[in-house]
């Protein structure tokens, strides 16, 4: 396959599609926690607010500055993750780095659209920003849930 054909690949019309409806994408007038995460090398940014109830996400609201794969991502992230355990969020997150970098599984569902990501395994300039979305979350829920 040559360049173009990869990016063609890589920028599927389902991933441009997630880009385009980001699920949660209104920040939240009360949270429980917010975290802000910028990917340095490209410039991609999230702001994640989260309000947690008895170990679980009971709110999400997200505000993405980020490319087409990093706004894919926070789209599935932000329609998963309402109703999750912090447990549930983590292991997404780290199947998703295992996924980019180690050709793991897919993330468990309900984070199972993330395999829309898969092709950007060869892409690793791309990571920060297709994590950002779990990073920020995690690290809220840290906060959140305690």
């Amino acid at each position: 396959m040559n360049a173009k054909t990869d990016m063609i690949k890589l920028y599927s019309q389902r991933i441009l599609a997630l880009a385009a409806e980001i699920p949660n994408h209104r920040r939240l007038e009360a949270p429980g926690a917010t975290v802000k995460r910028r990917a340095p090398l490209c410039g991609s940014a999230i702001t994640v607010d989260l309000t947690c109830e008895n170990g679980a996400v009971t709110a999400f609201g997200q505000d993405v500055k980020a490319c087409a794969l990093g706004q894919a991502a926070a789209s599935v992230v932000g329609g998963a993750i309402v109703g999750c355990s912090a447990a549930q969020v983590r292991e997404a997150r780290d199947a998703l780095q295992r996924m980019l970098t180690e050709d793991g599984p897919t993330p468990p569902a309900p984070f199972d659209g993330l395999e829309v990501l898969r092709p950007a395994q060869d892409y690793k300039n791309r990571h920060a920003s297709i994590m950002l979305s779990l990073e920020a979350a995690v690290e809220a829920l840290e906060t959140a849930c305690v």
